[in-house]
C-alpha cells in the first residue's frame, strides 16, 4: 500500500522560505483538503469539507461562527430565546441574492423548513427534531418555535447544514459570491447606494481550493496558498515531509469523537464484557504518540458534564493500569476461544485508506493481536465490527456524543436516547442523558481514543485567523480589517 509523500525539494523549500508566504496585497488563497465540491446542497447529501467551506461562505445562516468559535450575526441582525428556551425569534437585516433580489422572510423560512425536515440527508438532522414550526411574523421577523427547550440551539444554526439557500440553483447571499473564479465579499446593500462608497480591494477576495492534503502542502510550499483548512489525522504524516515551520502549524483544540464504535453483535463482540476488553486492550498513549507526543487520550464518551445531570460515566476497567487491562482482555478472548473452538477470532476494523490511517492501524493491530484476536482492515463501506468515529462536535450537547458514537445501538438504548430527546424539561432532559450515557458505557459501546486531531497551516499575514474548539475558520475571519 502506497500513498503520496511530499518530494525533498518541496521540504527544502518549505524549511528555507520562512514563515510569511505571500504579498499583502493579494487574494488570500485557501486549500481546503478534501475532494473537490459536487453538490452544495446539503439536504441533498452530507456535506465534505470543501463543500462545507464553500456553501458557508457564499450562503450564510441566520447566525455564523466567528474566528474564536462564538456565534456572530448572519442574516439576522439580532435575537432573542424566549419561553424558556422553547422559541427564537429573528430580527433580518437587509441582504440581496446574487441577482440582485432582496432576501425575503417566506424565503428564509422556506429554506430552513428544507433543512430541518426529516427528509434531509444532513447529518444534523435528528439533532434539529426538536423543531416544531417556522413562522413569519413581520417581514423582518421569523420565530422558531420548538417542542421543547433548547438553550444551545445557535452553535447549530451556525453550522452549513443551515445555510439560508434559494432554490433552484443553490444561491446564497454571502458573505462572499463566486466570480470568475474568486470568492468576492458582498457589499451591504445600503452601502451599494453610497455614491462614495470605497469597493473591496484585491486582498478581501478569496480563491478556495479542494484537493488533497499532498496537493495542498505542495501548493504552500510553493507560495501559491496562504492557508491549508480541513487537516485530520489522516494526512498528519504528510506533515513530517513537508516542514512546515512552527509558526505556521496551528493546532485546534478540538472538542468531539475520535475513537470506535463497536457496530457488530456477532462473534467476539456479542458481549459486553468482551466488547469492553477491546477497549482494554488498546495503549493509547502509545496510538497518540505516533502522531503528536502531547495529543491527550480520554477514557470517557463524554468529554465533560455538557448538559447531562451527571459527570461523565467512567468504564469500570479505567482504573486498572495498562497491563492489567490487557491482562484482563487477554483471559477474556482466551475464555471466549475455548466456548468457542470453531470461532475465527477476527475482528474487521473498517478505516478509510490514508497515511494516518496506517499509523493507526499499526497500533490497533498490534493491541489486538497481543490479545489473541486477528485483526483485519475492512473498508469504509464493508461490513465491520469496528468503525472509527472521527468528528468535531457541532455544539455543546452530550446527546451529539452519545447518539453518533453509538450508530447501531440496541433498542433498549436507543429507547433511551429518544427519551432524552423528547424530555418536556431540561431537567429531565439531563436525567435522561445521564441514564443513557450510564447506559452505553455499560454496554461498552464505544472505545475512546482521543479527542479529534484538527490542524492547519496558515500564512503569518493571516494575523486574525485563530484556533477554536469547533475546528472551524470561517473566511471572513483571516486578515485584520
Amino acid at each position: 500500500m502506497r500513498f503520496p509523500v511530499l518530494p525533498l525539494a518541496i521540504a527544502l523549500a518549505l524549511g528555507l522560505s520562512g514563515c510569511e508566504r505571500r504579498p499583502d496585497d493579494v487574494p488570500v488563497v485557501v486549500s481546503a483538503i478534501g475532494d473537490v465540491p459536487e453538490s452544495l446542497d446539503p439536504t441533498r447529501r452530507p456535506l465534505v469539507f470543501p463543500d462545507a467551506v464553500q456553501l458557508a461562505a457564499t450562503a450564510q445562516g441566520l447566525v455564523r461562527f466567528d474566528a474564536g468559535g462564538g456565534i456572530e450575526p448572519g442574516l439576522a441582525e439580532r435575537w432573542i430565546v424566549t419561553d424558556n428556551g422553547r422559541s427564537y425569534i429573528f430580527r433580518l437585516r437587509s441582504a440581496t441574492w446574487p441577482d440582485g433580489d432582496r432576501v425575503t422572510a417566506e424565503q428564509v423560512a422556506a429554506s430552513l423548513r428544507a433543512a430541518v425536515s426529516p427528509r434531509t440527508r444532513s447529518g444534523l438532522a435528528p439533532f434539529v427534531a426538536v423543531i416544531d414550526e417556522i413562522v413569519v411574523m413581520t417581514p423582518q421577523v421569523i420565530e422558531v418555535r420548538l417542542k421543547q427547550p433548547r438553550p444551545d440551539l445557535l452553535k447549530l444554526f451556525a453550522q452549513p447544514e443551515f445555510a439560508i439557500l434559494r432554490r433552484p440553483g443553490i444561491v446564497g447571499s454571502g458573505p462572499f459570491r463566486l466570480e470568475s473564479g474568486l470568492l468576492r465579499p458582498v457589499q451591504d446593500p445600503m452601502v451599494l447606494e453610497d455614491e462614495d462608497a470605497v469597493p473591496p480591494d484585491a486582498a478581501e477576495n478569496v480563491r478556495l481550493i479542494g484537493e488533497r492534503a499532498a496537493l495542498a502542502l505542495a501548493r504552500f510550499a510553493a507560495r501559491e496558498s496562504d492557508l491549508i483548512l480541513g487537516g485530520t489525522y489522516r494526512d498528519w504524516p504528510l506533515l513530517a515531509h513537508a516542514a512546515v515551520a512552527p509558526a505556521n502549524l496551528r493546532i485546534d483544540p478540538a472538542v468531539g469523537l475520535f475513537g470506535f464504535a463497536i457496530v457488530s453483535e456477532t462473534g467476539f463482540t456479542a458481549e459486553p464484557r468482551n466488547r469492553a476488553a477491546l477497549a482494554m486492550a488498546i495503549d493509547r498513549a502509545a496510538l497518540t504518540a505516533l502522531f503528536r507526543s502531547d495529543w491527550a487520550t480520554v477514557e470517557t464518551l463524554l468529554p465533560a458534564q455538557l448538559d447531562s445531570a451527571a459527570l461523565p460515566s467512567v468504564p469500570a476497567w479505567a482504573a486498572l493500569p495498562l497491563a492489567e487491562r490487557q491482562t484482563t482482555a487477554r483471559n477474556r478472548v482466551a475464555a471466549w476461544r475455548a466456548a468457542n473452538p470453531d470461532a475465527d477470532g477476527v475482528i474487521r476494523v473498517a478505516l478509510t485508506r490514508s497515511p494516518g490511517a496506517v499509523l493507526l492501524w499499526s497500533r490497533i493491530a498490534r493491541d489486538l493481536s497481543a490479545i489473541g484476536l486477528r485483526p483485519q482492515w475492512v473498508d469504509p463501506r464493508a461490513d465491520a465490527d469496528l468503525r472509527l468515529i472521527d468528528s468535531v462536535a457541532p455544539y455543546d450537547s452530550a446527546r451529539w456524543y452519545l447518539v453518533t458514537a453509538c450508530p447501531n445501538c440496541s433498542d433498549e438504548l436507543d429507547a433511551l436516547l429518544t427519551a432524552a430527546r423528547d424530555a418536556p424539561t431540561l431537567a429531565e432532559r439531563g436525567q435522561r442523558i445521564a441514564e443513557a450515557d450510564l447506559a452505553i458505557s455499560e454496554a461498552a459501546r464505544y472505545i475512546p481514543i482521543a479527542q479529534p486531531l484538527r490542524w492547519s497551516v496558515a500564512a503569518l499575514r493571516l494575523r486574525a485567523f485563530q484556533t477554536n474548539p469547533r475546528a472551524w475558520h470561517p473566511l471572513t475571519h483571516l486578515r485584520e480589517p
